[in-house]
């Protein structure tokens, strides 16, 4: 009866070897994952600093707001070749380091909205905005209406000269 357990125990040690030796499970390899559209088309990435965060909203923008968010970067970009970006809040930011954000765009069904965001200190004053708007003002590109690049870029010229916004700061109005 001796003879029993040392059988037992050498054909546990037999299938354990067998097991380890079978081959893993192949793995698929890595797919890009999909971006999620919020509601009215607004692309869900994930908040960052930087250029790359920016990009990937854009290329993840619907349609033809995908062409006027790479354009209103490179306004942006071109006309303030320092600025830092951002995405907060499911936006792209702009702003000059140290001194806060000043111009953000939203991706909505019909318009790509850009917010400047102390744009009532802006000549002339950009359209948009209520008087519980506070300090922001914005334009709403649509899709058929040509944006007017000069005054835009004077826009953002003047945006980024201003101290900017703050989130971190009490609200003004």
């Amino acid at each position: 009866m001796a003879k029993a357990p040392k059988k037992v125990a050498r054909t546990n040690r037999v299938a354990a070897s067998r097991r380890a030796v079978k081959p893993a499970a192949k793995r698929s390899p890595a797919r890009p994952k999909k971006v999620v559209l919020l509601s009215g088309g607004n692309p869900q990435i994930a908040k960052g600093d930087g250029n790359g965060p920016v990009q990937a909203y854009i290329a993840a923008m619907p349609g033809w707001t995908r062409d006027v968010g790479r354009r209103v970067d490179a306004i942006i970009t071109g006309t303030v070749p320092d600025v830092h970006k951002a995405v907060k809040w499911n936006s792209p930011f702009y702003g000059m380091d140290g001194r806060g954000w000043f111009v953000a765009f939203h991706v909505f069904t019909r318009y790509v909205k850009v917010t400047f965001l102390k744009g009532r200190s802006l000549s002339p004053l950009p359209p948009g905005g209520t008087p519980r708007s506070g300090d922001a003002r914005w334009i709403d590109l649509h899709e058929d209406e040509p944006l007017d690049e000069d005054q835009f870029a004077a826009w953002v010229k003047q945006a980024a000269a201003l101290p900017g916004w703050d989130p971190s700061s009490p609200r003004t109005t």
